[in-house]
């Protein structure tokens, strides 16, 4: 059992390694590495490496962090679909990444791959994994919609029909601001809670989905990275930033997971961007661009 959470592992770090180098040389700027530990007595036990890029030529703010701790107690919010597990220790691994691109016309983007595994201590392990990738325009270009949601069915195809729309409508239902009735982006796949087919088959769909990143977000960053855009551009991107501020803080459960169960929060909260604003009841002007993104891209589409 222990060869398994090995075998994630080195595929976790190994992909952290080829993202960091790929967007790395993209910005013209290196990710730094953060390794840490947690300290002896603290709730969680293990560590992680952090890859940070702040003030870059392309990013604004680029985070991508590995951490593989262990706890002698789930969270609330890994239990609720599993009370059977609830008082059980775990070991969780993952790499998550948020990068907020400085050009306004660039989305920010989002992707995660974890497992988790409860370890119960009269029965064997219990592993599940999740993860997904997740798009967040400012401004709608229906190019890269579609690209990133073609990129995200091609690595799930494999694995059955099913799984591309059902992970696509997934997605749509979790990244959503309950509170503004409104999608945080355009989406792309989600899954949690995975063990279809047992270990091998569940990894390996984590693995395409995870390999599968740097295709479906490259081309979209160099597209539009170089793009001029004035400050009327920069405000708005500020102002939905704010959105994706409140849906991180308020509905995400990898958030969640993490303060509850006394994660590190500097690793945690990397999601955030450097700057946002808030606005009292600001609305665009109706037929603008602004406004084209929250009529035609925001509200659920099939993009493929």
């Amino acid at each position: 059992m222990e060869e398994r959470r090995t075998q994630v592992r080195d595929y976790l770090l190994g992909l952290q390694q080829r993202i960091t180098e790929a967007f790395g040389a993209i910005d013209g700027q290196a990710f730094r590495a953060d390794e840490w530990r947690k300290d002896p007595g603290e709730p969680l036990q293990g560590g992680g490496r952090t890859m940070i890029l702040e003030g870059g030529g392309v990013f604004e703010r680029a985070g991508c962090a590995f951490s593989q701790v262990t706890g002698p107690k789930l969270p609330p919010s890994a239990t609720q679909h599993r009370p059977e597990l609830v008082g059980a220790g775990f070991e969780a691994m993952g790499v998550s990444l948020v990068f907020h691109p400085r050009n306004p016309y660039v989305p920010t983007v989002h992707m995660n791959v974890r497992m988790l595994a409860a370890l119960p201590k009269d029965a064997e392990p219990v592993y599940w994994f999740g993860g997904g990738m997740d798009l967040t325009p400012y401004y709608g270009f229906d190019e890269d919609a579609v690209h990133f949601h073609t990129v995200c069915r091609d690595a799930l195809a494999p694995f059955g029909a099913d799984k591309y729309p059902r992970f696509k409508a997934w997605c749509d239902e979790y990244f959503f601001l309950k509170h503004r009735n409104e999608a945080r982006g355009i989406g792309g796949i989600f899954f949690d809670d995975f063990f279809e087919g047992g270990f091998e088959r569940s990894f390996a769909l984590q693995r395409s989905v995870g390999d599968a990143f740097i295709e479906a977000y490259r081309p979209i960053l160099e597209r539009r990275k170089a793009m001029t855009s004035t400050q009327r551009e920069r405000d708005w991107q500020l102002l939905r930033r704010g959105r994706y501020v409140e849906f991180n803080l308020v509905w995400d459960r990898g958030t969640h997971f993490g303060l509850q169960s006394g994660g590190r929060t500097e690793s945690i909260l990397l999601s955030m961007p450097p700057h946002a604003s808030w606005a009292y009841q600001q609305q665009p002007e109706a037929g603008s661009r602004e406004d084209e993104l929250l009529r035609r891209f925001l509200p659920r589409k099939d993009w493929v």
